[in-house]
């Protein structure tokens, strides 16, 4: 494949997930968040189980470790961004995406306990970095923590937590079935456990839930931002590494921002702008080697 190719689908992964930032912040005016997080991968699931059934061999998940994977998968990766859609009802979508760029650093905290992972020093500082810079983008108000905005920022960095959580019990598992049904098992379960939470808290939609903004940001979360977006990650994934495609984290946050900013007229302050610099510090740190092998061409090995 060629250079241009692949440049063309790292950029495609990066606006796929930058708008699915914004197309939440308009649904949540049809939608209440959870049912909202939920339809979204009803739709996913939906699609890639299809795919999966047509076109794998190992579509069913057979095995403990699968059944464990598809279970950490979907209640800590999938149900989890429920605190996403949460949170964005006061957050703005560029805010929002930039909290998300501390995912890779919480993962390699949580491979640190979960899987006997080795820090180096300099990735320890990378992680002090990193979360130095989350704190900046949060802002939190001791004296005000239930405040509507911090609040918000502070259930979306749970999202970031649970995520990364996910992602360690997925890769503690060493599920055998294929990445896409797993995916699209993972989304099943993730979808359910929304909605069953979503029922639990007297959620229910009006009639505004049927116009066709909403359905439209539904289908594109669920076709565009979720299913064909996770097919094109996979992809990246075993052509390039884990590690490339880490780094599509952080050009997520510019399309959301400008797409924010520009058609939904939201602000970002200068310290958000400066807590994900750090952020993106931090990334470097902790990843250094892997960027290292990336710019001499070496093979990456994913290292703490």
């Amino acid at each position: 494949m060629s250079r241009l190719r692949e440049a063309g689908l790292f950029v495609t992964l990066a606006t796929f997930w930058g708008l699915s930032f914004p197309a939440i912040t308009v649904g949540l005016e049809y939608l209440p968040p959870l049912l909202f997080a939920a339809l979204r991968y009803d739709v996913a699931a939906i699609l890639l189980l299809g795919y999966a059934v047509i076109w794998t061999d190992d579509w069913w998940p057979a095995g403990r470790n699968n059944h464990y994977a598809i279970v950490g998968g979907g209640v800590f990766l999938v149900a989890g961004n429920g605190f996403l859609f949460l949170g964005q009802q006061t957050v703005p979508s560029g805010v929002a995406a930039i909290l998300q760029a501390l995912v890779p650093i919480v993962t390699a905290v949580w491979a640190l306990f979960l899987l006997g992972e080795r820090l180096s020093l300099a990735g320890a500082v990378g992680v002090g970095i990193g979360f130095l810079g989350i704190s900046l983008v949060v802002q939190p108000d001791p004296n005000n923590l239930l405040g509507s905005e911090t609040l918000g920022r502070l259930l979306i960095v749970g999202q970031v937590i649970s995520v990364s959580l996910g992602g360690v019990i997925v890769q503690r598992a060493s599920p055998s079935i294929s990445r896409v049904p797993l995916t699209g098992w993972s989304m099943l379960v993730g979808a359910l456990v929304l909605h069953l939470v979503s029922l639990g808290t007297g959620e229910f939609p009006d009639g505004s839930a049927l116009a066709p903004t909403s359905v439209g940001t539904v289908l594109y979360l669920g076709v565009f931002s979720t299913a064909i977006a996770f097919y094109i990650y996979f992809y990246i994934i075993e052509t390039h590494g884990a590690f490339e495609v880490s780094l599509v984290t952080y050009l997520v946050p510019v399309v959301a921002t400008l797409v924010g900013v520009f058609v939904l007229q939201e602000t970002i302050s200068v310290l958000t702008l400066v807590g994900f610099a750090l952020v993106a510090i931090g990334f470097v740190f902790l990843k250094r080697r892997a960027l290292a092998d990336v710019i001499d061409g070496a093979p990456v090995a994913v290292r703490p």
